[in-house]
């Protein structure tokens, strides 16, 4: 078999194979995707992060004109250490009743072999309008490589296309709301001191405490006055501090304490808002403490570059054309985050729908149904068909 008659499940197979975590260079599952491509006389084209470990692909297949349809999806996968595998994470292993199991077979690498799988008759087609493939990297690890992706995209062509798929799990589903996330990092630097002094003495915990309780407090405030939307669930924007360090004793007052938090922002809500807020009050609290302590400073960082909120219309001609592909005419949001969101921010008309379930994703033992990689095949089909009339 040549690679350019590879089943999907082929494909799946050599695609799960490379062990490409967030965060890791994926140079060697870019390289084969890009030699696929190559294969079958697909131009493609490639951007690299600063230190050329990491490659974003894009290629586009039909006319060059406006319109077109980005089929988009991420070559990451999240780590496996520490989880209970029955079977090795980075082969896939058939069960003999229809599921394929395998780190990656359902997020995302089911939705890659789909549309790999499918290049010849996309080519052979008569396209009207084109089919544009978008591969990301480090979108497990805050959707990082998208942006760069997407403006690489914008620059490339000069048409412009109109909608943008992003392929993550949600069994076929159509999903045209997501929250968007930042995730952060605050260090309070106070001054030792023995515990009897705590008036004389700024204490970093006690200060990150307040802070901590300012950022629940700030939530609640906006479910009261009433930032809420009911598609999601919870239907409001969530802030969740996940870790916290800090003190080496108790009777030693502590100069130094971190704390981890994200935010996870419905449509509406903004995360710069909310962050313009948190330093005002870390600046008022640094303004009355210096004068205890001079050098008590409060600095945030964030983890990644913030991705935003999806908020699709049901309305959309996106949503009614993926309805029409998969026969599924509900819709749903979700409260993860995605690169539809990016997608969406930069003029794509952007909606997520994939094979397989959210809820196999970033656990042992994650599979695929076999079911769904044949109906994540005949949603892109119909889209080579619906694109060629």
């Amino acid at each position: 078999m040549t690679e350019s008659t590879l089943s999907a499940e082929a494909i799946l197979r050599k695609l799960v194979s490379f062990p490409v975590l967030g965060g890791e260079s994926n140079l060697p599952i870019a390289q084969w995707i890009r030699g696929y491509m190559n294969d079958l006389g697909v131009v493609s084209h490639t951007m690299t992060n600063d230190d050329h470990t990491k490659i974003g692909i894009h290629a586009r297949i039909g006319p060059p004109v406006d319109g077109g349809i980005i089929l988009s999806g991420h070559m990451d996968v999240v780590p496996v250490e520490g989880q209970d595998w029955d079977t090795n994470p980075f082969e896939v292993v058939d069960d003999g009743k229809g599921k394929l199991y395998g780190r990656g077979t359902c997020d995302m690498k089911g939705f890659l072999a789909c549309c790999l799988h499918l290049i010849p008759e996309m080519m052979e087609a008569n396209l009207k309008k084109p089919i544009y493939l978008a591969f990301s990297y480090d979108e497990e690890v805050g959707c990082q490589g998208a942006p760069a992706l997407i403006d690489d995209i914008g620059t490339t062509y000069a048409e412009k296309p109109k909608y943008a798929i992003i392929g993550e799990p949600t069994m076929m589903q159509p999903v045209i709301g997501q929250k968007g996330i930042c995730v952060l990092e605050t260090t309070v630097n106070g001054s030792a001191g023995h515990s009897s002094r705590i008036r004389q003495e700024v204490s970093a915990v006690h200060e990150a405490a307040r802070l901590i309780v300012w950022i629940e407090e700030k939530m609640n405030e906006l479910i009261q006055k009433g930032h809420l939307d009911d598609r999601f669930d919870p239907p409001h924007s969530s802030m969740h501090v996940g870790s916290v360090t800090g003190g080496i004793a108790p009777n030693v007052i502590a100069d130094q304490a971190t704390f981890e938090w994200d935010m996870r922002v419905i449509p509406g809500n903004t995360v710069d808002q909310i962050l313009d807020e948190f330093h005002q009050y870390c600046a008022e609290r640094e303004e009355k403490l210096k004068s205890i302590f001079p050098d008590f400073k409060i600095t945030t960082t964030m983890g990644h570059y913030p991705v935003p909120p999806l908020d699709t219309s049901a309305d959309s001609d996106i949503l009614k054309l993926v309805q029409k592909l998969t026969g599924n005419h509900r819709w749903e949001t979700v409260s993860y985050a995605a690169e539809a969101g990016q997608f969406s921010e930069a003029g794509y008309e952007s909606i997520i729908c994939g094979p397989g379930s959210i809820a196999q994703a970033h656990r042992a033992n994650e599979f695929l149904e076999k079911e769904q990689l044949q109906l994540g095949i005949a949603f892109v089909k119909n889209l080579i068909q619906e694109l060629s009339l």
